[in-house]
């Protein structure tokens, strides 16, 4: 009988020696039961080998069979190739084959070092949607893998092999080019610009997904279903395919934080853009990668993170130390928002975007002051002492919280800057904290600071307002009588107006230049003096102006006042020659026109 499957294997063999010419593939649809038979006589064959090695070492029927064997080789050897090539950038791009199996299941038994995806022929074969995978991408992949299987069993693993990674790591070198993947040291990051340098983190950016999730997923797929005869043999192959481009990938990250020149806050976000990628791949990672002989791939995307969180830290702390360093005798005409103020909170609401990736880089760096926040001001959760509790979970909230806290300290000395007026400083002051708790509610930094946080702010901001409003109309609300329909001498009443009437001009006269940017806090503090001031000057005209006959006396009916006060606070307030005082003048020369 093993002479019968020699004869039997010569007859299949010879008709497609690879030295015949005009010999077409074996593995077509055409020739797919040739294919079968062809595959069976090399099994037969191993089979009648073993027994002559057993039974007859001196056989010539042994020698016979190893040429019979030799040829069957390099035809399987021409075949596992010609399928390689032919497909490599269609049904075997890595792409194609993601997709397949796009949803794919690792098994990562403890008992076991091998990690396989899901299997292909099962899947296959239950697949409810027969066009959800091409009939053609099932047959070429499983014609691979029996053709694997064969050369592996026969003793001829290393040829098919060699094959499979010349053609499949060609296939990632050209891809990883054309995403705009590099391979760039530390020192020659120090030598580009960071226009150059943006565009290549723009370009990682958009490859690295792609590469991860698509590229070497559907590599590890292809190189697992091939190979799945021997553990050994597909970790080996995909290990010798990816580990080199996997490590430039994911070096990169290192490389780029290892650039000291870059690091400044401005430059922040791209380090928060790459630490995100990585690490919303990491599952992925660990999941391909998850060979022992690939475990330097797994260290370099922790090294990476490490150092991308380095760099991260480096440059918060440099924005820290800008807002400690300001200049405390810069100071914006009108009380109106100072530019620090804006750079501050405008930056702080782009950090907020990123408060997860920040709480895994900062969670163990406690904020640098000698302290904890005070609970009065930062609402979060409080430890038997009456401190914040500093936990992982609300360390970016705590360093946010600080960085708020050191501006507003900053912007206290400012306010000491308008010594025109003491409620210059007030209104500053209001101004500027309502600035700070709007961008807080705006974004997600609400959801960092608290509600306690912000009502805690805008009351802060009630008593800036209200201050200023006591301060800088004083004048103006001190000059009445308590009761102002009390019956009071004529003099008493000529000089209660006359006092309206000077202190009205000369607060106008101050505050003419003076703004509040926010619309609703500006119509709440023009709301708050129109209550305080025109009741009781209502009540105080509607009483005496009859008995006054001289215009000079009486200056303002209270319509007026309104009409002057709904003027004040814009942005660039020219004062009385603005469109909405134009019919309302104060005839008096110490009024600045």
């Amino acid at each position: 009988m093993m002479s019968e499957n020699i004869e039997y294997a010569e007859e299949i063999i010879t008709k497609w020696d690879v030295d015949a010419t005009t010999i077409p593939p074996l593995f077509t649809q055409e020739n797919r039961k040739e294919a079968k038979k062809f595959v069976k006589s090399v099994t037969d064959l191993q089979s009648a080998m073993k027994f002559y090695v057993k039974e007859n070492p001196s056989s010539e029927m042994i020698i016979r069979a190893q040429n019979l064997m030799q040829s069957a080789m390099k035809r399987l050897e021409k075949e596992f190739h010609s399928i390689l090539k032919t497909n490599t950038k269609t049904i075997l791009h890595p792409e194609s084959v993601s997709l397949r199996l796009s949803n794919y299941r690792a098994s990562t038994s403890t008992t076991s070092s091998r990690t396989s995806f899901s299997d292909f022929d099962n899947e296959a074969s239950s697949s409810e949607d027969e066009n959800e995978v091409p009939e053609v991408s099932e047959v070429v992949m499983t014609d691979l893998k029996v053709i694997a299987d064969c050369m592996i069993n026969s003793g001829y693993g290393k040829e098919c092999v060699r094959i499979y990674k010349i053609i499949r790591k060609s296939i990632i070198d050209e891809t990883l080019y054309y995403l705009g993947v590099e391979n760039v040291s530390s020192s020659q990051f120090q030598k580009m610009g960071w226009d150059v340098l943006e565009g290549k983190v723009k370009k990682w950016l958009t490859a690295v997904k792609t590469a991860v999730k698509t590229l070497f997923h559907g590599e590890r797929i292809l190189c697992d279903h091939v190979f799945s005869a021997s553990d050994s043999i597909r970790e080996s192959c995909f290990a010798e395919i990816s580990r080199d481009n996997a490590l430039t990938l994911l070096g990169f990250a290192e490389n780029l934080a290892k650039c000291k020149k870059i690091l400044s806050p401005e430059k922040m976000f791209r380090f928060l853009d790459i630490y995100d990628a990585i690490s919303e791949l990491w599952v992925d990672i660990e999941i391909i990668f998850s060979f022992d002989s690939l475990s330097v791939v797994k260290s370099q995307a922790v090294t990476s993170l490490l150092k991308l969180g380095e760099a991260v830290r480096t440059m918060l702390s440099q924005f820290e130390s800008a807002i400690e360093k300001d200049s405390p005798k810069t100071t914006v005409p009108g009380g109106g928002i100072h530019p620090l103020t804006r750079y501050v909170m405008n930056y702080l609401v782009f950090l907020a975007d990123y408060s997860g990736t920040l709480a895994d880089i900062v969670a163990d760096w406690p904020v640098p002051v000698h302290a904890p926040l005070p609970v009065s001001y930062f609402s979060s959760p409080t430890s038997e002492d009456g401190v914040s509790d500093y936990s992982p979970a609300s360390a970016i909230a705590v360093r946010l919280a600080w960085i708020i806290l050191m501006l507003l300290c900053k912007l206290d000395g400012k306010a000491g800057l308008y010594k025109d007026h003491v409620a210059h400083s007030y209104l500053f002051l209001a101004n500027n904290l309502n600035y700070v708790v709007s961008k807080v509610k705006s974004s997600n930094l609400m959801l960092l600071m608290g509600s306690d946080w912000i009502s805690q702010r805008e009351s802060k901001v009630k008593q800036y307002s209200t201050k200023y409003e006591r301060v800088g109309w004083a004048k103006v609300l001190t000059s009445l009588p308590d009761d102002p329909t009390a019956e009071i001498s004529f003099p008493e009443m000529r000089e209660a107006f006359r006092k309206f009437n000077s202190g009205f001009e000369e607060a106008y006269r101050i505050q003419s230049s003076w703004v509040i940017p926010d619309s609703k806090l500006r119509d709440q503090i023009r709301v708050s003096l129109s209550k305080k001031i025109v009741p009781a000057y209502r009540e105080f005209y509607e009483k005496h102006r009859n008995g006054i006959r001289d215009e000079s006396i009486v200056r303002f009916a209270p319509e007026d006042w309104e009409n002057y006060l709904s003027d004040l606070f814009y942005e660039n307030c020219e004062g009385f020659g603005s469109s909405r005082a134009t019919s309302y003048r104060i005839s008096s020369p110490s009024v600045s026109h």
